[in-house]
């Protein structure tokens, strides 16, 4: 299937399995309550996500697919090193991969036309999942000898590093492929994501996320102007929207950006467009463009890129913490 390359799909796998093999786990982390706020991970969503034929009844086997926004992120480390117009704020770098869309948009249509050509070779039908849907799709592309699950419980590709997102397609009929064994831990004895969390969010023994201390969790899922942080939340490492922090710092991704296997980027206008808003001007500037601008304009000027996801709201909560809490180390 190496026409899957024209798709940019990095790596793939291929499984028959319907249910997470890490369900207990996933059904003891919500019933602990560390999902909070992270509500919609719970109740019918969660019964949904017991199995795949929850989900589609017509379930059969999964093709899953890897899309790198690696090369973006080695950009954006390579700005906030070297340019000097950098005002101290980050953003995740999956914003701007995929040239700064929303990557839900891009991906949707990319699995379209992976399913399209396969129901026109094998006659069958298709559903596609992505990240919105109640599909626990790191265990998915886990089933599928994709990758293991660090200690910050992100999925871990050998190849990859974890700067990815991970889409799939659930088929109504098997395939003559074949499966991969389930990728052994390679984490060893290292701690570097758990020691490198400011807000001390990975429970080094479950292996999961404490959501509610998540920066982002609060940067992205908590839109609320006046939503209240957590005690140990901290934006001080200058992260308002998304954190990287934990993906940072891994060996596996260190060793992708040494290796630097993939081509380095022109940004595009609507990265630069991202870039000039949040990272490239005063912090104060971008403080009171936030007070001053409309919701509905913010909307227009990110519509269908990730930003449009909290709004205006959630990053002016967001932006007013981060002066708030630099002030007090200044005082």
């Amino acid at each position: 299937m190496d026409w899957l390359k024209t798709f940019d799909v990095v790596d793939f796998g291929y499984t028959e399995e319907s249910a997470p093999q890490t369900l207990s786990a996933y059904n003891e982390w919500v019933s602990r309550g560390t999902h909070a706020p992270l509500h919609y991970l719970e109740g019918e969503r969660q019964q949904k996500r017991q199995d795949l034929k929850n989900h589609w009844s017509d379930f059969q086997s999964a093709l899953v697919f890897l899309f790198s926004y690696h090369p973006a992120h080695f950009e954006l480390q390579q700005l906030t090193k070297n340019n000097p117009d950098w005002n101290g704020l980050k953003v995740a770098s999956y914003t701007l991969g995929f040239e700064g869309g929303d990557y839900h948009n891009l991906l949707r249509t990319k699995l379209e036309a992976i399913g399209e050509k396969l129901k026109a070779e094998h006659g069958l039908d298709y559903k596609i999942t992505l990240d919105t849907h109640p599909v626990l799709e790191r265990d998915l592309a886990m089933r599928a000898g994709l990758g293991w699950f660090g200690k910050n419980s992100m999925l871990i590709n050998r190849s990859e590093g974890s700067f990815f997102i991970i889409g799939s397609l659930l088929l109504n009929q098997k395939l003559n492929l074949a499966t991969r064994a389930v990728e052994t831990d390679h984490c060893g004895q290292c701690t570097r994501c758990i020691d490198a969390c400011p807000t001390e969010a990975i429970d080094p023994l479950s292996r999961t996320i404490i959501a509610q201390d998540c920066i982002s969790t609060f940067t992205i899922e908590q839109f609320k102007i006046d939503t209240t942080p957590s005690a140990k939340m901290d934006l001080t490492s200058g992260a308002i929207f998304g954190c990287d922090i934990c993906q940072d710092v891994c060996p596996w991704n260190k060793r992708v950006d040494r290796q630097q296997k993939f081509p380095r980027l022109s940004w595009s206008a609507d990265q630069k467009k991202i870039l000039d808003f949040f990272m490239l001007r005063p912090v104060a500037e971008l403080h009171q463009d936030l007070e001053n601008r409309s919701g509905g304009d913010f909307e227009r000027l990110f519509d269908k890129t990730s930003f449009s996801r909290s709004g205006k709201r959630g990053l002016l909560k967001n932006i007013r913490l981060y002066i708030a809490q630099k002030l007090n180390i200044l005082s």
